[in-house]
């Protein structure tokens, strides 16, 4: 309403055609100024915002929070249009080792590492969420546990927390619970390695880190065997895994009604030594034999890494030179 008195107030001062043309053309002006500063106000507000991933190192998790936040369902051609750019970062560049030799290397590191994290306490935290139609959820499962040691040494798990599941058209089942312990967070060493396809695809910037990255497939599905069929990312200095997505697979009996989602797990490097995964995430839409589909979320957060005997935790990743001491 201002800006309409103040136009009559300028329309009712004109006393000539030419006058009043010269009053509307200072006017439009004045708004080209207006609009020309809000756009750059824009434009500088969006520059600000940006993340600055140079602050941290490493293909880093998501912030803290135990799930995505709730959201409306997305539009599944913006969907794959996002899936699609995320892939098109990989380019067909060659490794600088021969692949057979990336692959003996990073899955010796594998074997470290197995023997490393064992040595380990943590926390882990899981939660499992099933999505309504409206994208909010309306049932989940959640277990928060302890990695522990005896005083003897023998390593346990201890139940922090463990409220009552609110799942209403989902059932975790055993095969469930072994993804999430040998599965999701994939460790492949020389002894699973002949179960699998390796396939280099090419090599990705992730974050900070520039990786090679390989297809993985089991080569047979074994009676009572779990399997990870996917990518994953190795860091190409150290030779170690950096992240991992794909999903759980084996063999079901046929009148088993089982779906398992795809997820991402991310390490984070500790102590600049070992990549430890501490981030595992899936955002998925469950189909199964009966006809039911169900848009599950689910995450799982491994974190205060301590090593047995010490007060070691988790730090600021690092990049650490390996022929350097």
């Amino acid at each position: 309403m201002h800006r309409i008195f103040k136009y009559s107030r300028d329309w009712m001062r004109a006393r000539s055609a030419e006058r009043m043309r010269g009053i509307l053309s200072i006017m439009a002006d004045q708004e080209r100024r207006t609009v020309g500063v809000r756009a750059l106000f824009i434009v500088a507000c969006a520059v600000f915002t940006l993340p600055l991933p140079a602050q941290r190192q490493g293909p880093l998790p998501p912030p803290p929070g135990a799930v995505a936040p709730s959201r409306a369902p997305e539009d599944p051609a913006k969907t794959n249009a996002a899936r699609q750019e995320t892939s098109s970062h990989i380019t067909n560049e060659s490794p600088t080792l021969p692949v057979e030799q990336i692959i003996q290397k990073f899955t010796e590191h594998e074997e470290e590492f197995r023997k490393e994290r064992d040595n380990y306490t943590y926390t882990q935290i899981f939660v499992f969420q099933e999505i309504d139609e409206d994208g909010r959820p309306d049932g989940d499962y959640r277990l928060t546990s302890d990695i522990l040691f005896t005083p003897a040494g023998k390593r346990y798990e201890k139940v922090v927390e463990a409220p009552g599941p609110t799942l209403k058209r989902i059932t975790m089942s055993q095969q469930d619970f072994d993804d999430i312990e040998k599965v999701w967070p994939l460790v492949l060493t020389p002894d699973e390695l002949p179960k699998y396809d390796v396939k280099y695809v090419g090599r990705e910037q992730v974050d900070e880190v520039g990786t090679y990255v390989f297809d993985i497939a089991p080569k047979k599905l074994e009676k009572s065997q779990r399997y990870f069929q996917g990518r994953i990312w190795v860091e190409d200095k150290d030779l170690q895994i950096v992240k991992t997505r794909g999903k759980a697979t084996g063999l079901l009996k046929k009148k088993e009604d089982q779906a398992f989602p795809t997820f991402e797990t991310f390490r984070e490097n500790i102590e600049g030594h070992y990549w430890f995964p501490t981030y595992t995430r899936a955002d998925d839409i469950l189909h199964f034999k009966s006809g039911q589909d169900v848009h599950i979320r689910l995450s799982v957060r491994y974190q205060n890494y301590k090593r047995f005997g010490s007060t070691i935790k988790i730090g600021r990743p690092t990049q650490v030179d390996p022929e350097k001491p």
